[in-house]
């Protein structure tokens, strides 16, 4: 964070315990005044990773704190907030400041001046109606590195149209590949969390990322100063199309839903056991003659039909009905074993209740807990980076409405009265 010995005190500033700064980006200023889920994803990683990120909400909060059930159930039994708003808000402090008065922009004014970053998520121009277009936040702060998140980018002919994940997998072609195939009676199916948004939230942090470092970097055309970075949920999705986009670059032809069947790799799907279902995934040469051997079909790995990945795609069909038919013989249990003995990639297909009492994810701290001030103890999902030097860490609890308000008032050079006219007129 780039500082003049004379500023007024960083939002982060105030007195709080020293755990709370810790991370790579301890010392980073995040201004966080995104709602929903790609914003305050991407805030959260960046708090994980050791940022103060100040989240400032709108009067009646973020909305996904009203969107259950589920609902958090407080130690005296009456109802919090949402499941969903625990999901992604944990490391933050929270301010609740009405932008449409001038004391609540000024108070945002005060914060952004300190900030390192500022992420919104606004449709096209709202930040700008309210008072704080990109030359205004260039003169408030010209070290701010600003993210700003859109559902189509900030030109193009749907610019204006708010972003929606369910909308933009379909728009950006995700459900065309994704669901059961045609001819199964499968419709286009969107993927069961909200990627869309998930992967916006996750490459704005990267691009927040790759902004401070150029910041902070001798020679970069960017040295000293922050830059506006553009992201929206259609470019997002886009880009992680990957190698289904490079399928029809090649062939020109669009690529068809297969349900769990993977378009250039086969086996690499899920089979009917006698009594379940598990995912295969034969993905090298060396594997495929290991895999015939445990399922006892070893003639398979030399006939000439499956021989090489490309044989066994070309006659996908005719392997898929030998396989079928081997896999219902036994158990899910029993194949499981075989297949990891042999060393082919086997899973079962976890709920979430599996999923979270797993060995492997519990030794990978991949379920912490964390005490909340009205809900007690409560679990959220790990971090699934672990930094050897400057290890993320779940500081804070996801914060009530308004939590710190006065607290970051008074770092932004607040004084009480003043706070309690803000309390009193509304604006906080």
């Amino acid at each position: 964070m780039t500082t003049d010995p004379a500023d007024p005190p960083a939002a982060g500033a105030d007195p709080v315990d020293s755990a709370t700064r810790s991370g790579p980006l301890a010392g980073v200023v995040v201004a966080d005044l995104s709602t929903v889920l790609a914003g305050p994803y991407c805030t959260m990683l960046l708090g994980d990773l050791g940022a103060d990120v100040v989240k400032v909400e709108p009067p009646e909060g973020d909305a996904t704190r009203t969107w259950g059930p589920p609902w958090v159930t407080n130690i005296d039994g009456s109802r919090g907030d949402a499941a969903y708003y625990f999901a992604i808000n944990r490391n933050k402090r929270a301010m609740r400041v009405d932008l449409k008065t001038p004391a609540g922009r000024d108070v945002v004014a005060r914060l952004l001046a300190r900030a390192d970053v500022l992420v919104e998520n606004y449709r096209v121009g709202g930040l700008a109606r309210l008072g704080f277009p990109d030359a205004e936040l260039e003169r408030i702060n010209p070290h701010l590195v600003h993210l700003a998140i859109s559902g189509y980018g900030p030109d193009g002919p749907r610019r204006d149209e708010p972003g929606y994940d369910f909308i933009i997998q379909a728009v950006a072609g995700l459900m065309s590949i994704t669901g059961a195939p045609d001819e199964t009676g499968g419709e286009p199916t969107k993927v069961g969390v909200a990627i869309a948004d998930l992967t916006t939230g996750m490459l704005g942090a990267v691009a927040v990322l790759a902004a401070l470092a150029g910041r902070e970097r001798a020679g970069s055309p960017a040295e000293g100063r922050g830059q506006r970075i553009d992201i929206s949920l259609l470019e997002a999705t886009i880009s992680w199309l990957a190698n289904q986009a490079q399928n029809f670059f090649a062939t020109g032809v669009p690529p068809g839903r297969r349900g769990n069947r993977h378009p250039n790799i086969t086996p690499y799907e899920t089979f009917r056991t006698a009594d379940g279902t598990i995912a295969v995934g034969v993905g090298s040469e060396r594997q495929w003659p290991r895999f015939c051997a445990a399922l006892g079909l070893a003639g398979l790995a030399e006939d000439h039909r499956f021989r090489t990945n490309g044989d066994r795609v070309t006659h996908r069909g005719e392997l898929r009905a030998l396989l079928d038919a081997r896999f219902a013989e036994r158990t899910t249990a029993d194949w499981l074993a075989r297949l990891a003995a042999a060393d082919v990639p086997v899973g079962p297909i976890n709920d979430l209740a599996a999923v979270f009492a797993d060995p492997q994810v519990l030794a990978r701290r991949m379920v912490e807990t964390v005490e909340h001030p009205t809900a007690g103890p409560i679990r959220l999902t790990g971090i699934p980076f672990k930094l050897s030097a400057t290890p993320a860490a779940i500081r804070l609890p996801p914060p009530l409405l308004g939590e710190q308000t006065e607290e970051l008032l008074a770092g932004l050079g607040y004084a009480p009265d003043e706070i309690a006219r803000l309390r009193a007129d509304g604006v906080v």
